[in-house]
């Protein structure tokens, strides 16, 4: 694919796992997503769901892998279908861009261990997470989206794992609240620490649309196409932890312990992303909670 690519003005798809839920996919543990990919009742759904978002007016979609990592799949006793999941979320992002042959597919390399914590494991262990699922996922994919990391650290060795399949990648980095990744480093290190060959741009993934606005003037100068994947959840950093919120929930929806806000209208979410688009942003998407009617409104920007 083209290197420039994100030097215009591109429209990501927004938040599969709460849409699905949303449609009515029924939670089972802390699967997420993945449950859509497990149980052959819900693939049709997938598929629906990933080309709304396409009719919407997304250009690139994710293949749905968030849940698909090693360690998730270990927690619900189906680390087994490793393989299976992480093919089947190929295949179906494939079967929607062969309905829809101009998108792109970016395959979602999510953080190995943690949601929204720094991953401080052995590098050799990370390295072994994240190329066993970067090899899955490559025959389906266009180029590597690393889906919401959390410290320069996770950074480095998913740019180095991903060397043998010789494919563009783009940065999704999270900032929970303020203007520090989980680690405690700033975004301007991740650009001056990874190997900048095959780099298509940044995002700030699963953020608010408020905090977004506190690292805009750093995000936009650091000389690379740059964006967001927004979310309308109340919060990213519930307590004790993420991981621990989720394994304590009742319904198995992680909106239950991070709320929905319902002032993010697709109007008012239109509203940000021109701010945004208007400060130089050209990647624009969105994350958890974010709807086909949200990606038909940031459309309205191209």
């Amino acid at each position: 694919m083209d290197i420039n690519f994100f030097k215009k003005t591109r429209i990501l798809d927004g938040g599969m796992g709460q849409e699905l839920l949303a449609r009515g996919m029924k939670p089972n543990g802390t699967l997420w997503s993945a449950n859509a990919l497990l149980q052959d009742r819900y693939h049709q759904l997938l598929l629906d769901t990933h080309i709304d978002f396409i009719k919407a007016g997304a250009e690139v979609i994710v293949t749905t892998t968030f849940t698909t990592r090693k360690t998730r799949l270990r927690d619900n006793n189906v680390e087994d279908k490793f393989e299976y999941l992480n093919n089947k979320a190929g295949e179906i992002a494939q079967k929607a861009k062969k309905l829809y042959p101009n998108i792109l597919v970016a395959g979602g390399l999510p953080p190995q261990y943690l949601t929204y914590e720094a991953d401080t494991r052995s590098i050799d262990e990370i390295r072994d997470n994240f190329y066993s699922q970067a090899k899955l996922l490559d025959p389906f994919i266009d180029f590597f989206y690393f889906d919401v990391l959390s410290s320069v650290k996770e950074f480095k060795i998913a740019i180095e794992c991903i060397k043998d399949f010789n494919k563009p990648y783009l940065i999704g980095a999270h900032i929970s609240e303020g203007t520090n990744l989980p680690s405690g480093e700033k975004i301007t290190e991740i650009v001056k620490n990874i190997n900048h060959e095959k780099l298509l741009g940044i995002i700030l993934s699963c953020i608010s649309p408020e905090n977004y606005q506190l690292n805009l003037n750093e995000i936009k100068n650091l000389g690379v196409p740059f964006g967001f994947k927004l979310n309308a959840y109340v919060k990213t950093n519930p307590k004790p932890n993420y991981t621990g919120a989720f394994n304590q929930s009742k319904t198995g929806n992680p909106n239950e312990f991070l709320g929905v806000r319902d002032d993010l209208t697709p109007k008012k979410m239109l509203e940000f992303a021109r701010e945004f688009k208007n400060a130089g942003a050209t990647i624009l998407g969105g994350c958890c909670e974010t709807r086909p009617s949200h990606i038909k409104a940031f459309a309205q920007l191209k």
